[in-house]
């Protein structure tokens, strides 16, 4: 892959098709959800915003202080509350927290952007949510484009983590063609009320996903008030003020820490022979998950084996030892 800022996926779009998206047909009102996804969102959590570098950085925490850390990211356009419905499921045993970078979400919006500021954002908000706090060093779990910038922070101060789960996070070979975000800057349409925004919500890079009520709450979230009506609150600037940044492949193989990979088994930005070639780069000693019947948002197509992968995962890292040759 070419350094920059392709490859970069974006996970939730700025201006939908025409038609509209599988929301529609709901005209505003909230899919039937299972009782386990009402009680996780239900779950209490804290809000806290860092300061980093000019910006306010929001997240979100839950657990007690003092356990092991984990730090969940998300993917392009998205924010925290991706991850609303999973957090919960490790609260028990980790001190959980969930960071919205600048430009997405509740955080601030940025000038220009930059893999580093990223980064630093990683880890301020591991800092000040008490994730180093345990004699157990943390864990980042990373879905998408946070897989890239966990690559970076994995390869600078990978030495104050246990590991980094990189969900989906394409490494591409260098023959396989690359796609960058776009980069038009176009301001994000403002829809005159609720209903007509989640009527235009849908997945980039597009895909079905079964589990509407999934993609509603992460909607809503993701969404505004503002004169005229609804919008989106990421900035569509983010890539026409973008600095490049290393070869992800060398960034992957650079990191000081432990690695795992899980995807979606049907995510048409990891088959085969990406999943083959991120192995071979880290000597095909890392864990190689694949999530049946998940496509690229593998924790909105298949939640509770995506939490029930990372739970075994992360036990089975508790007590053994890294081992890899690269």
């Amino acid at each position: 892959m070419s350094s920059g800022a392709e490859g970069i996926v974006r996970d939730q779009p700025a201006e939908m098709p025409s038609e509209g998206g599988p929301l529609l047909e709901y005209k505003g009102a909230v899919p039937p959800a299972p009782d386990w996804f009402q009680q996780a969102v239900a779950t209490p959590y804290e809000t806290h915003s860092v300061d980093v570098k000019g910006a306010h950085v929001h997240y979100q925490r839950w657990g007690q202080r003092g356990r092991p850390g984990l730090l969940l990211v998300h993917g392009n356009g998205a924010h925290a509350h991706w991850w609303d419905f999973v957090a919960p499921y490790f609260a028990e045993h980790y001190n959980v927290a969930a960071i919205t970078f600048s430009g997405m979400g509740e955080s601030d919006w940025r000038d220009a952007y930059d893999m580093a500021t990223f980064s630093a954002e990683q880890i301020a908000v591991a800092e000040h949510a008490g994730l180093f706090d345990s004699d157990v060093k943390p864990i980042i779990v990373a879905h998408s484009f946070g897989g890239f910038v966990t690559l970076v922070t994995g390869a600078e101060h990978g030495d104050r983590f246990t590991g980094m789960v990189i969900v989906d996070s394409p490494v591409n070979p260098p023959e396989r063609p690359h796609r960058g975000p776009p980069r038009s800057g176009r301001p994000n349409r403002v829809y005159d009320d609720l209903a007509s925004a989640l009527g235009r919500f849908r997945l980039a890079p597009p895909q079905l996903c079964e589990n509407h009520y999934a993609m509603d709450y992460i909607a809503r979230w993701s969404l505004k008030k503002t004169d005229g009506g609804f919008t989106w609150k990421f900035d569509p600037s983010i890539w026409t003020h973008f600095q490049p940044n290393k070869d992800p492949a060398d960034l992957l193989k650079a990191a000081a820490c432990r690695i795992a990979i899980i995807r979606g088994e049907e995510s048409e930005l990891m088959p085969d022979d990406v999943g083959d070639y991120m192995r071979k780069l880290l000597g095909h000693q890392v864990p190689f998950i694949s999530i049946p019947h998940a496509r690229h948002h593998v924790m909105l197509d298949q939640p509770l084996a995506f939490v029930s992968a990372l739970r075994t995962l992360l036990a089975e890292w508790d007590h053994s030892e890294p081992h890899r040759s690269i």
